[in-house]
């Protein structure tokens, strides 16, 4: 964008979180010295002569960023600069950012940002808000020579057609860029800046003002407590199925005669000579179970960590880095788990296991990241990733993961294979005619349902955080509904495992990892509606980077809850 310039200033630098998210970070040629008030001061002027075809291309850009309604966000001291405006109800809500401009449309409708002021009314019509009214609020340290700190800056976007741009006055009509105006077209930028001290935020707890704005905690309360009916129930049918039903099995095997009654066996007990026979694709299986319980333990530590949090909207980028750190740390669980549940499946080439574990999950996730770096590469966005970057991300994986991942496939093909509590018959036994839920596939579907009940509400404002740069602060509700989606999972599996059993299907292996991983593809289904109901992206690359980081996250869960 064709804005102000800083001059001769160094980029403050980034961790890796923030580069993998695409926060860069730019210095700005706004300067404020404390408590020293600016009224209407300038900062340079823009000139376009739409004669020309690189000034026309600039002035286009900036039209077509009105009209999508991009945003500043500015950062002053670590806070970012928030702008606070009335809605309905009497609420007041605060934006982290504050739009470019906004447009009027042919028919006189006011878009976006527009509504704030009724001078904005010419038909066709671009405004750009060139003057922005900040004002820093700062808490005195008493007792000590501290001075004092800030705790707030808030900013009013403002819109004015500066008749004298060296010395601008700040007051009059709005700066107005007719749609089709030629000639020249002068932008002034201005800022005024003023201090109020603020006694009652303390510098401890200057992030608060976004918990104000935010008024959702009674949806996730409901949330919470529709996922805990929906564990309790669960909870019921598995105790009941534990103490009822094969209470009363074993009790009935125990007291028959072994020789008169023992041909007459039925539902669950009929399978066991095949119960663990090895799964057809144990090789695929076992890794990713491996890969599975890496993201598993990787998950709950960074959620642990943020809900303590170490990982609050401070310390930017944090939440990705600790992610990512942890992932590649976790490498020996992965190798470990991996590596026995082959064995047991009486696989032989572990050399093949130990690669596919360390480098098929991660190498599709990083192929995928890789391809979505070349097309934002090639838009030249801020957000494509350096080289240097992409080289220590391999670095990690390669001379810090894998290793760790031989290690544990060490210690996990040295143990002994998991023993079988019953011999497995030579002769497979024949399956008889299934019924409609208990065919695989309606019961991989049925299984995916229950545990994204319990999430989809967190999920609205996970990735409303992500694509619509929403705060995320709500770990702890987050915690929860992990905890509650780990335990829906494993029950639901047991459940539907345990009824496909009663029919006399010994196929359980696979079927147990997808029918919660199932939860995956409804989870893409939500992103589809979500992009098409929620996003207005339009141009083919955006909705590609969108559907490829979806990608990402859906692979993820699916190793996750399988």
């Amino acid at each position: 964008f064709d804005f102000c310039q800083a001059e001769g200033k160094k980029r403050p630098s980034e961790n890796l979180g923030q580069v993998l998210f695409g926060e860069r970070i730019e210095p700005s040629p706004y300067r404020f010295t404390f408590n020293k008030e600016e009224t209407c001061k300038s900062v340079c002027t823009k000139t376009y002569d739409t004669t020309k075809p690189e000034d026309k291309q600039k002035l286009d850009f900036l039209k077509k960023s009105m009209l999508l309604n991009y945003q500043h966000h500015w950062i002053v001291d670590n806070m970012p600069v928030t702008w606070c405006y009335d809605v309905e109800d009497g609420q007041r809500f605060c934006n982290p950012g504050f739009p470019i401009g906004c447009y009027i449309t042919e028919d006189g409708r006011a878009k976006d940002a527009c509504v704030i002021n009724s001078e904005f009314h010419e038909k066709d019509t671009f405004y750009i808000f060139n003057h922005i009214d900040i004002k820093i609020y700062y808490h005195v340290v008493e007792n000590e020579a501290l001075g004092a700190r800030l705790v707030a800056a808030k900013l009013e976007p403002k819109s004015y057609k500066h008749t004298h741009p060296d010395n601008p006055d700040c007051s009059g009509v709005p700066m107005d860029i007719n749609n089709k105006a030629n000639g020249e077209v002068k932008i002034a930028y201005t800022y005024s800046v003023s201090f109020q001290e603020e006694k009652n935020i303390r510098w401890a707890s200057r992030w608060d003002y976004i918990l104000e704005s935010m008024p959702h905690t009674h949806i996730q309360w409901f949330s919470i407590m529709n996922s805990l009916v929906i564990v309790l129930f669960l909870s019921g049918m598995v105790a009941m199925i534990m103490l009822r039903t094969l209470h009363k099995d074993i009790a009935r095997y125990n007291q028959m005669d072994s020789t008169e009654d023992a041909q007459e066996e039925f539902g669950w007990k009929l399978v066991h000579g095949d119960i663990f026979r090895p799964p057809r694709k144990g090789m695929l299986l076992s890794v990713f179970l491996g890969s599975g319980t890496q993201i598993l333990i990787m998950t709950f530590v960074t959620l642990f960590f943020a809900c303590l949090g170490f990982l609050s909207p401070a310390n930017r980028g944090a939440l990705m880095t600790c992610a990512v750190v942890l992932w590649v740390l976790l490498g020996t669980p992965a190798g470990y788990v991996a590596a026995r549940f082959y064995k047991s499946f009486g696989g032989e080439k572990w050399k093949t296991n130990v690669l596919l574990t360390s480098f098929l999950c991660p190498g599709i996730v990083f192929a995928d990241f890789f391809i979505m770096n070349l097309i934002l590469w090639g838009e030249g966005s801020s957000a494509a990733i350096p080289f240097g970057t992409l080289v220590a991300i391999l670095a990690l994986w390669f001379c810090i993961s894998v290793p760790l991942t031989f290690i544990g496939a060490y210690f996990g093909f040295k143990k002994n294979a998991i023993e079988h509590p019953v011999r497995t018959n030579q002769i497979p036994r024949q399956i008889p005619e299934q019924s409609f839920y208990t065919k695989p596939l309606p019961g991989i579907i049925m299984g995916g349902i229950l545990p994204f009940g319990c999430i989809f509400i967190q999920l609205f404002f996970i990735l409303n955080s992500i694509w619509s740069h929403q705060m995320y602060y709500m770990f702890g509700f987050l915690f929860l509904v992990f905890i509650i989606l780990v335990i829906t999972c494993s029950e639901a599996t047991i459940l539907l495992c345990y009824f496909h059993l009663c029919a006399e299907d010994y196929h359980w292996q696979w079927r147990s990892f997808l029918t919660s991983g199932f939860t995956a593809v409804y989870f893409l289904i939500y992103a589809i509606h979500y992009f098409f109901s929620k996003l207005q992206i339009t141009g083919t690359a955006s909705t590609i980077l969108y559907f490829g980081y979806t990608m990402i996250m859906v692979l993820i869960f699916f190793l996750f809850t399988g």
